[in-house]
């Protein structure tokens, strides 16, 4: 990812410094893919900082966590007032939140930016999604904005997120929506494999064609292009590959904060847990030899499944980012940010690993109502996942019934059931907890907030526990 990308900030014009703590690669790369460009080769943090024009702009992209640290304590005492850090990397963003405060502290000011797009994408054109010193950003904006993904009418793939960590938040929760997308895929591919019984080159051909619909997307396209990839035998690569996945924490740590700030983030939570059973390889294995179940036994109209495949896809996928959506709105209000929700949309749309056309339909909702509550509100979202109900619902009641698993399909469409339902069976759920723990319960014929505990058992008496939520 670095080296692609100060080669690609070379093309654009700029001269651009490179080190390395290992010194051999930043004399490799001088004189090998940089040969003959505007690069300077940096020995020591000392002579990289000494080369660099005020206010000195140092980019780096190390592993999360300590790395980061440790490399903002070496740098601080080189920089002079005004300077700027930059953390390229997928940095978790309360760290983020931490830093900038640390960083302008010592009268320096800090970025924490999210890049998308891989290795391909940081060479031609990665999605940007800076946050932190907002004073920062002017000295980087053309820099980040020149390098960043355009989309057709030549907008870059970058814009200014918001204070602190509000950029790495915001690539988080990219990264979660973008398990979400991969794990839905993943379903499709094993309900065609495993229920309609097709061979990947045949999946290639339904790929090749969602590719130019509504589905049309990179992963789609990549997806596309995996299935067609012959192993030196001219048989599927992708069928000899161990099917176990792996993850680097994004997704999880999306998770994880949509619990600690309560929105129901089902299919990002269903893709992580997806990823941590694929991991149990063994144990699967051995489960395979014990557990049985239903066989798959496919008789309906193969044709028509393939079309209902397309449009559970499509529904489930509107469900994801709806959720990913509500997690931005809440953290922006736990954590003061003022998020461009439509801007972050038009940011995702190039360079990013879920890019898609779909994205230029969540730009024009908040365009159309900036105040959007919730995507599935505007009339496009709320048309479309209706439309794709019926043919999702068939499809999620094949997998269930012939035992292949769709967690992810299943648990947005019932998100979506429990969403739409202006009634819950959370009314009995409060009543055990009032009946265990006095916890007690709000009633449907009282304000909001007005609490009440009834002594279930008789020997309960009236104590009643405190109310609070976390």
């Amino acid at each position: 990812m670095g080296e692609n990308l100060v080669l690609n900030m070379e093309s654009k014009g700029y001269t651009v410094a490179v080190y390395n703590r290992t010194v051999e690669k930043v004399d490799n790369f001088v004189n090998g893919r940089g040969k003959g460009k505007n690069f300077i080769g940096a020995r020591s943090l000392e002579e990289l900082v000494a080369s660099l024009e005020r206010p000195r702009k140092v980019m780096m992209l190390v592993k999360a966590g300590k790395p980061v640290d440790d490399f903002i304590e070496k740098l601080i005492p080189l920089l002079e007032p005004g300077d700027i850090i930059i953390d390229g990397g997928n940095s978790h963003f309360p760290d983020t939140v931490r830093r900038t405060k640390y960083v302008e502290s010592k009268g320096l000011l800090y970025i924490g930016t999210g890049v998308s797009g891989g290795e391909e994408g940081a060479l031609k054109g990665p999605s940007m999604m800076p946050g932190g010193s907002p004073d920062a950003w002017p000295h980087v904006k053309k820099i980040f904005q020149d390098v960043a993904a355009k989309v057709d009418d030549g907008s870059p793939c970058c814009d200014w997120v918001g204070e602190d960590g509000a950029g790495h938040f915001v690539k988080m929760v990219h990264n979660g929506i973008e398990y979400g997308d991969m794990q839905i895929i993943n379903e499709a591919y094993h309900l065609m494999k495993e229920l309609l019984g097709m061979d990947a080159f045949e999946q290639h051909e339904v790929f090749k064609k969602w590719n130019t619909g509504l589905l049309d997307s990179y992963l789609i396209e990549i997806t596309r292009d995996i299935l067609a990839y012959k192993d030196e035998d001219g048989s599927p690569l992708v069928e000899k590959i161990l099917d176990t996945a792996g993850q680097k924490g994004t997704g999880k740590w999306t998770a994880v904060t949509a619990l600690d700030l309560g929105i129901p983030l089902t299919l990002i939570g269903e893709s992580v847990f997806s990823r941590c059973l694929s991991a149990q390889k063994d144990l699967r294995v051995k489960a395979s030899k014990i557990l049985s179940g239903k066989e798959p036994a496919f008789k309906g109209d193969k044709q028509q499944f393939i079309n209902d495949l397309e449009q559970a896809i499509y529904g489930a996928k509107i469900i994801s980012y709806a959720q990913g959506y509500d997690l931005m709105m809440e953290a922006a209000k736990e954590y003061n940010w003022n998020l461009n929700y439509g801007g972050i949309a038009l940011m995702w749309r190039g360079g990013c690993i879920i890019r898609s056309v779909f994205l230029g339909d969540i730009e024009n909702a908040f365009r159309s109502n900036p105040n959007l509550e919730n995507l599935l509100f505007d009339s496009f979202f709320k048309n479309a996942v209706e439309s794709a109900q019926e043919s999702w619902r068939r499809v999620c009641a094949a997998a269930l019934e012939n035992g292949i698993p769709v967690p992810a399909l299943t648990s947005a469409l019932c998100y979506f059931d429990g969403f739409r339902n202006g009634r819950l069976p959370a009314n009995l759920l409060q009543a055990q907890r009032d009946y265990f723990g006095a916890h007690q319960y709000e009633r449907t014929d009282k304000p909001r907030g007005e609490f009440f505990h009834t002594d279930w058992t008789g020997r309960g008496g009236s104590t009643a526990s405190s109310t609070y939520q976390v």
